[in-house]
């Protein structure tokens, strides 16, 4: 039998809920379809939103041959057969490329001549941001609609619908809610819930939570470790750090955790948190980071979640300095603009007696050898003199490293001086 998601698809835009910003009368995408005049497009959205149903219900309505492809049983020898013979047809072809972002380059490239000269028009579907999952010349020549998350309201008419074509009383509608609650905007997920319900208990009698929960076992989480939804959570919890959020930084660690991120991707991100907005404001961050690192490693998951919330606590209410991140840029930028020189004599290695009569480590000092520990020998190019680099913040540790650059500053000034 065929899931209850297929089964309840609508065929007509008036059965069709949510989306309303894209598909209400008056909107250019509802009356292009009404008119059967279609343009290439681009349907951009989290799963379960509805860009598979609509491009169903354009399939019903138009009056044109309408191709489906699927990007993960299609090879590109099908794509180009399929394609030379709606060319040859009279009237341009639909064409619905289904997870478009999972087709390569080449396969992406096999349907841009037939774009082009308007032998299809092509309707792509993607969960993954098409800026980066499709190709320029095929994004260019498509319109990108974006599909948004459900909202609580149009999931509770699809499962009201499902219901009646069901046949079943839907007057209760605890069921329906606290699904809804679970199913973070995806019709999907929302439909496949109350399929297994429904195999269990009859929704017509009492709301039974703790069956629910057993169905449910976890709310859905909108992630995809490879996709766009992975890189928006890190970026949160990154940037919650950062604000020195801490709540808002677990929460974002327990997302990623809770949806099966491998713990040692979130602790290679929290070590170059701890040096890249941390730094020298509290040296004590990189240090717990590594021995983060060491947790997961030696014990995994689930154990090391204790470990890595205790880092994030750290890193989230840590003093916050970028510091270390702007002078390393500041070097590098140096370096890509060309300022490359050679190393000053008086620091050169000198293993050698020729390297020796060439004045490598003529005039070297042996910090150790004086009682400052320090000397007015200059260790930068001639060409760099005085720049500095490292630019310390009046922040945590960072203070008391301002204060040293200072005492050394001064201190190498009067020894040259001497």
């Amino acid at each position: 039998m065929q899931p209850l998601a297929d089964r309840i698809r609508p065929s007509s835009l008036d059965d069709f809920f949510g989306q309303e910003h894209l598909i209400e009368k008056g909107k250019l995408l509802y009356e292009k379809i009404m008119q059967d005049d279609l343009h290439s497009m681009i349907f951009w959205g989290p799963p379960g939103t509805g860009k598979t149903t609509l491009a169903k219900i354009i399939s019903s309505f138009t009056k044109r041959e309408f191709i489906w492809f699927s990007a993960t049983f299609t090879s590109i020898k099908e794509v180009r057969e399929v394609m030379q013979k709606a060319k040859e047809s009279k009237k341009s072809s639909i064409v619905f490329i289904d997870e478009i972002h999972r087709f390569n380059k080449s396969q992406q490239d096999a349907f841009l001549p037939f774009v082009e000269d308007g032998s299809i028009v092509m309707i792509g579907a993607t969960t993954e941001n098409p800026s980066f999952e499709v190709i320029s010349p095929l994004l260019s020549r498509s319109r990108v609609y974006v599909f948004h998350e459900l909202s609580e309201e149009a999931l509770i008419k699809i499962l009201t619908r499902a219901l009646e074509k069901l046949g079943i009383n839907s007057s209760n509608k605890e069921w329906l809610s606290e699904i809804v609650k679970y199913a973070a905007g995806d019709a999907r997920f929302a439909l496949t819930t109350l399929e297994i319900i429904l195999s269990m208990t009859d929704v017509e009698k009492e709301f039974n939570r703790e069956l629910l929960q057993e169905v449910l076992q976890k709310a859905l989480l909108r992630y995809d470790k490879d996709g766009e939804e992975h890189y928006n959570i890190i970026s949160a919890l990154h940037k919650s750090m950062r604000n020195s959020d801490v709540d808002a930084s677990l929460y974002w660690l327990a997302r990623m955790l809770e949806s099966g991120e491998d713990p040692k991707y979130i602790v290679r991100r929290l070590i170059r948190f701890a040096s890249e907005d941390i730094g020298n404001a509290d040296p004590q961050a990189l240090i717990l980071a590594v021995s983060a690192k060491e947790a997961v490693h030696f014990i995994g998951m689930p154990e090391s979640d204790n470990a890595l919330a205790q880092l994030v606590i750290y890193l989230a209410l840590a003093p916050k300095s970028n510091s270390v991140y702007t002078s390393y840029k500041r070097v590098q930028g140096d370096i890509k603009k060309g300022e490359i020189y050679p190393v000053p004599l008086q620091i050169r290695n000198a293993p050698t007696k020729l390297m020796k009569e060439l004045d490598y480590g003529k005039g070297y000092k042996y910090a150790h050898n004086y009682e400052e520990t320090t000397t007015a020998m200059e260790c930068m190019p001639e060409e760099l003199r005085n720049r500095q680099y490292y630019i310390p913040k009046e922040v945590g540790f960072e203070r008391e490293m301002k204060k040293r650059m200072e005492y050394f500053k001064k201190l190498k000034l009067s020894l040259k001086n001497k």
